[in-house]
């Protein structure tokens, strides 16, 4: 795992996000390399997440390309060019399942602290 790929799951994990996955779709999708994929209790939580997240990374020079979503606290995605967050609400995460779309069945690693 590099350095920024840690850092991020390290982050979000400060934060309590839940069941945070590495899904690495690089060879799969042009998109990105990886997807770290979490989830929030709540709209807030997920609101915070977002927020100490970006806040942290700034903090080491390293900037969101772009982000969506953040106003409603549903599903943000937060693109750093060759890692992409998507942090859900629970419920949300559950209706698309976008970790098991992109899952190869040995691309996925379960990030633990």
């Amino acid at each position: 795992m590099n350095d920024k790929l840690s850092l991020i799951c390290k982050t979000l994990s400060e934060k309590s996000a839940l069941d945070i996955k590495i899904v690495h779709i690089s060879g799969i999708s042009d998109i990105a390399d990886n997807f770290v994929i979490c989830s929030g209790r709540s709209a807030p939580q997920v609101k915070a997440l977002c927020e100490h997240l970006e806040g942290t990374l700034e903090k080491q020079d390293i900037f969101a390309l772009r982000k969506e979503g953040a106003s409603e606290g549903r599903w943000v995605a937060v693109d750093y060019g060759d890692i992409i967050v998507h942090i859900f609400h629970k419920d949300t995460r559950d209706v698309y399942a976008i970790d098991t779309l992109w899952d190869n069945g040995a691309n996925v690693t379960v990030y633990q602290d």
